[in-house]
């Protein structure tokens, strides 16, 4: 169908979003680097996981095909490396050219050829002292076992003469005992990069040899890894996985530069990968450094204005967050307001609360150093019923979600790992409190982002708080089938994946068409990571075609093309790409007022997550609550500085500000919006001080005979 867009090459569309951040003027110099950085850590996970998942299936089912674009395995994978190496040269560009604008700030990423006399010096004995006595080269021929390259790590490969056949020399560049930038003078600015060095002075290593050629290889390895299950093995089947997954199959290799065609072709025939898989990069191989740099300055104009989560207004310190949710639902929204001084704080609080008799919540993704955890194991160390589904098939988080599997089941907590064949990916909560006067009282917390404080700082995500009875049933049963391996059949309130969230979505959607059939007007809206789902797609198409008006604003990859005549005319995407990483997921379904139904979730409309994953998303019922996500959505479809618009041929078109309107950034206003909320209420606070004070005045000037008639007449 014209309006479905493969699921691969949106995504490539979203990572070239990225990038363009890394040459947008108006982002601070150094803030330009992470951008940087972070495409090609996008890039390095999508060939691990995506192409490593088509490179298999193109061996198991060659002539299956993509159900949105009618390719084959080995058609996306040719139209992936097509689309990446066109997108090469702005990679470099972006990178030099930001390099370039730094130099008048005293940053200099030298070459040795580049390098002083004096320098070149310096660094030949800093080989020798430094680097050289920790790595060892490693000789390679038809007579000798090629040797294990480790996954995303650098090597300098050299060709050497050989009489017989083609003999290469590898040798791994990360000695351990130096670091990778090798300052060149104080502070650090101006920098030398480890690997250059040695591939500039391997020839060293391997005496008795003529050094042919030379370049820098970088080799990236599949990491599409699954395991099922469930019990006590399941958590050593999983670590073992783990380990396995550093020895997968290549699937890329990066190269430094032109490099000898028959030594290349002897390394990619001793890798097993195609000439195909192979790209050449003229700048660094790994730019995970350029974090580092952008720490060497602080000067604010070379980096984003200083922003800090805001405690939320919505909370008071003079009552226990239990007690505040009993009164009201909540809603919090990060990073703009603070997840310790809310969350973290009512776990805390939780923990040490005598009436507090059980605490369940599942865990995905959670900080090296998570205050969720410590508060944990506080509630377990006090009595409590704790009870944890930690999924411990988060990908690239196996090892940490092991590792705290462990811990908690030391401190006491029921360690539980769900379902056999579906990962656990809801953001749910359920606390349990005895109640004044007997029986129990519940909060139930339903978020779109892990329970983890860094990325709490750097990803927007909504979580809401209430104390729902009905809600709080629904939650028990979550659990309750996560403790018993089943899944959730059926619901009060919440959408529960996999098999209580596609059906209601569908049907809400199937609402807003018979209201345009009608001669009403259906709408239908969302905020998501990603939508590919194709049932929901062709849903969101026959809704379009029915005259509903659907706005969808979409981070990444987006299968649905908007404005296809015929199809999906009434149907608007954006994207928006800016500082913090766009991650909550809201839905829609129509316009204001009591009937609109409001949701927010863990799940994106993709079909891993809404028939693959175990997923929950709450309805939003407090009127206020509602009025500001109306608000955020708003603000997002006003974004005219961050925001892309997509184009009928599934392109995107940055948005800029007409002629006399203001900039709008959406990130940077609810961030404001976070700063003027708990001002206004410290405002209020000191004017209710003010007045108490000022009737106190009155009262005490007031006679004394007064008082008596007043008391008289009472």
């Amino acid at each position: 169908m014209e309006y479905l867009e493969n699921r691969e090459l949106s995504w490539l569309k979203f990572n070239k979003r990225v990038l363009e951040e890394a040459v947008d003027p108006n982002t601070p110099l150094l803030e330009r680097l992470s951008f940087s950085a972070i495409y090609q850590s996008n890039l390095d996970e999508f060939f691990m996981v995506r192409v490593g998942s088509l490179t298999d299936l193109h061996k198991e089912k060659k002539k299956k095909k993509d159900s949105k674009s009618g390719m084959t395995a080995s058609q996306q994978l040719d139209a992936i490396f097509t689309a990446v190496r066109r997108l090469q040269p702005s990679v470099e560009e972006a990178y030099r050219k930001t390099m370039g604008e730094l130099v008048q700030h005293g940053f200099e990423h030298v070459t040795f050829d580049t390098a002083t006399p004096e320098e070149q010096k310096f660094l030949e004995l800093y080989f020798r002292r430094e680097i050289k006595p920790f790595i060892t080269g490693i000789v390679v021929n038809d007579a000798l076992p090629f040797p294990f390259l480790k996954n995303k790590e650098i090597y300098a490969a050299v060709q050497l003469a050989s009489k017989k056949g083609v003999a290469i020399g590898i040798v791994p560049t990360d000695s351990d005992h130096s670091d990778r930038m090798i300052p060149l003078c104080e502070g650090g600015k101006r920098f030398v990069l480890e690997e250059e060095l040695v591939l500039r002075f391997a020839h060293l290593l391997f005496k008795g040899y003529k050094v042919l050629d030379r370049a820098l290889i970088r080799v990236t390895r599949s990491a599409d890894i699954m395991v099922s299950g469930k019990g006590a093995q399941f958590r050593d089947r999983m670590e073992w996985l783990v380990d396995q997954r550093t020895r997968l199959a290549p699937v890329r290799l990066e190269i430094s530069d032109e490099f000898s065609r028959e030594a290349l072709d002897y390394i990619c025939h001793k890798l097993k990968l195609r000439n195909d898989r192979v790209f050449i990069s003229r700048i660094p191989l790994d730019l995970s450094y350029l974090y580092s740099v952008q720490e060497l300055d602080e000067d604010p104009k070379l980096h984003y204005e200083p922003r800090s989560s805001r405690k939320p207004a919505a909370l008071t310190d003079s009552r226990p967050v239990f007690a505040q949710v009993k009164s009201k639902d909540m809603l919090l929204s990060y990073p703009f307001e603070s997840m310790g001084l809310s969350f973290i704080r009512l776990l805390q609080e939780c923990a040490v609360d005598p009436k507090v008799t059980s605490i369940k919540i599942t865990l995905y993704r959670v900080a090296k150093k998570s205050q969720v955890i410590d508060a944990l194991c506080t509630a377990a160390a006090n009595g409590k019923e704790v009870i944890v589904m930690i999924e411990l098939r988060a990908r690239f988080d196996e090892a940490n979600n092991i590792e705290w599997s462990k811990h908690l089941q030391q401190a006491g907590v029921k360690v539980i790992y769900g379902p056999k064949d579906y990962k656990a990916h809801s953001k749910l909560l359920l606390i349990t409190r005895k109640a004044q006067g007997g029986g129990y009282e519940y909060l139930t917390q339903v978020g779109t982002g892990n329970y983890n404080e860094k990325t709490a700082g750097l990803y927007t995500d909504i979580m809401l708080l209430t104390a729902d009875r009905a809600i709080a049933e629904d939650a028990e049963n979550v659990f309750s089938s996560l403790i018993n391996g089943t899944l959730v059949e059926r619901t009060n309130k919440l959408l529960v994946a996999p098999n209580c969230f596609r059906q209601n979505v569908l049907a809400m959607i199937d609402e807003q068409i018979e209201i345009a059939k009608n001669g009403g007007e259906g709408y239908v809206a969302a905020k998501l990571n990603s939508l590919s789902d194709t049932v929901i797609i062709n849903k969101l198409a026959e809704a379009s075609q029915a005259g509903v008006k659907i706005e969808l604003v979409v981070r990444g990859l987006c299968c649905i093309r908007a404005g296809v005549e015929g199809c999906t005319d009434n149907v608007r995407v954006r994207s928006i790409v800016g500082r913090f990483l766009e991650h909550s997921r809201i839905y829609f379904f129509g316009r204001d007022g009591k009937d609109q139904k409001i949701y927010i979730g863990s799940a994106d409309y993709m079909t891993r997550n809404t028939v693959k994953r175990v997923e929950v998303a709450a309805p939003v019922e407090d009127e206020r609550l509602k009025k500001r996500l109306r608000d955020m959505f708003r603000i997002l479809m006003s974004d005219n500085v961050k925001a892309r618009d997509m184009q009928s041929d599934g392109t995107y078109v940055r948005v800029h500000p007409a002629e006399g309107e203001i900039a709008l950034n959406s990130q940077e206003y609810f961030y404001d919006q976070a700063y003027k909320r708990l001002d206004d209420k410290k405002a209020r606070q000191e004017q209710l001080k003010v007045n108490r004070s000022k009737s106190a005045e009155k009262t005490k000037k007031k006679p004394a005979g007064r008082k008596r008639k007043a008391s008289s007449e009472k």
